[in-house]
């Protein structure tokens, strides 16, 4: 019974890697994409997301289709500034990282909009999630009421939802993914 749950589960793990992609997230709706985000798992160490990986915008919640196909093929463009965020484990529970952004000829690359990492209730469903605090005095305070999390679909990609903190409540605005295997 042991052989067969093991080569079950390394089915699963082996089609879980091979089915997602960037382009494959990009691919799919907000609401599928909140149901894998529901499924995924939260890594187990702080260091599985170690390194510069490779960002994709993938669904701005609410936005019609006339708006959100173009905006999509944008994002998938060389020309979208965000081009991910850089992770450092500091400890096995916690760690420090930057977005990366690029606008040639004017500024160039930059690491901008620092975060610490840290796990904690998802404000999606409240399970286990690798969460991304902004609320830091090296921020502007727009930027301190961001709050993103993510989960891994597949080894080494990550799905999240980026918030922003109300009063009361935290509110999806955007699906975003980054890719480790890229980097």
């Amino acid at each position: 019974m042991l052989s067969t749950q093991t080569s079950t589960t390394s089915a699963t793990s082996t089609s879980r890697a091979s089915i997602h992609t960037l382009d494959s997230l990009a691919a799919l709706s907000s609401s599928e994409l909140d149901a894998l985000y529901r499924a995924a798992r939260v890594s187990s160490t702080m260091h599985a997301a170690d390194g510069a990986l490779v960002g994709r915008m993938l669904a701005v919640r609410n936005l019609p289709g006339v708006l959100a196909k173009p905006l999509r093929r944008f994002a998938a463009s060389r020309s979208f500034v965000w081009e991910g965020k850089t992770f450092r484990a500091e400890s096995e529970i916690r760690g420090v990282g930057h977005n990366r952004v690029s606008i040639p000829r004017a500024l160039g690359r930059q690491a901008l909009f620092p975060f610490e990492t840290l796990f904690g209730p998802s404000a999606i469903d409240g399970k286990p999630t690798l969460i991304l605090d902004y609320d830091l005095d090296a921020n502007p305070a727009y930027i301190r009421h961001i709050h993103d999390e993510i989960r891994e679909v597949a080894p080494g990609l990550f799905l999240g939802p980026a918030m922003w903190k109300g009063e009361r409540a935290k509110t999806l605005v955007v699906w975003f993914a980054l890719d480790s295997r890229l980097a």
